[in-house]
């Protein structure tokens, strides 16, 4: 069975082929979905298994990064959302797709129209596209059997600092909610420019909901899904692509379900 994957797309979004690929590979069925198809009634999220929002720059990133969809998704997809979240079935936001999914409550609480965190301005004040390390850590269906691995993705954002109070930055650690952290060459977290690339609180890089199911994150997984992929292929450091686990892992989940 391909499970079918809602990847959805409107007006900015530039990363959906690439993520669709990384599905396709993993085994699914991918259906690029425009956000207009689902609010017109002609595609419906609950003939899918998994949400993915991928990375771009989603209406211009106009007012603020992610912010006119997730209005857009909050509005007029609020019981379409609810539904899909409460049968279970698992959301991932990469790069814009996390913005998206904070400024909607989706994360850190799954809380729909709730906003206890942001994603701000990178501390470099400048667009930030290179690669980095992060180690995966906490609780997400996304990164089953990968808890501990240091991993290499691609960054590519302008506003990519995770931002919250200390109330809540402190239960996401205590209840294991950090998925990916940006580390150091020698592993230890990365609370300093460059191996941390905006600045963010505790060096986030990735974070899920409390129960595992719906995750975001800045960097890129999908563009690390090919051994050709890793900058220093050709000398031999390709290996197994680090990004694959989380699409592998959100395919066998849909499969279970």
């Amino acid at each position: 069975m391909r499970p079918p994957v809602c990847i959805l797309r409107t007006d900015g979004t530039n990363c959906d082929v690439e993520t669709a690929y990384a599905f396709g590979k993993c085994g699914a069925d991918p259906r690029l979905v425009h956000v207009n198809e689902l609010r017109a009634g002609s595609a419906q999220l609950s003939d899918h298994a998994v949400l993915v929002i991928p990375g771009g720059f989603s209406y211009g990133d106009d007012v603020h990064s992610g912010k006119i969809l997730a209005v857009e998704l909050t509005s007029f997809l609020r019981d379409a959302l609810l539904e899909f979240t409460a049968r279970g079935r698992p959301v991932l936001g990469i790069c814009n797709g996390f913005q998206v999914l904070v400024r909607t409550g989706l994360l850190p609480y799954a809380r729909l129209g709730e906003i206890s965190a942001t994603l701000m301005a990178n501390d470099s004040g400048r667009f930030e596209c290179r690669w980095v390390r992060m180690r995966i850590e906490g609780r997400s269906v996304f990164t089953r059997g990968a808890e501990g691995r240091t991993v290499t993705y691609q960054v590519a954002h302008g506003e990519g600092k995770f931002y919250t109070s200390e109330g809540v930055l402190q239960e996401l650690e205590d209840n294991g909610q950090v998925v990916f952290r940006y580390v150091g060459p020698g592993g230890d977290p990365a609370r300093t420019y460059p191996h941390n690339p905006n600045g963010s609180l505790n060096a986030v890089a990735g974070l899920a909901d409390p129960t595992g199911l719906i995750l975001g994150l800045m960097p890129h997984p999908e563009r690390s899904v090919e051994t050709t992929q890793n900058p220093n292929w050709r000398r031999g450091e390709g290996g197994d692509p680090d990004g694959l686990p989380v699409f592998r892992n959100a395919v066998r989940y849909a499969r279970e379900m």
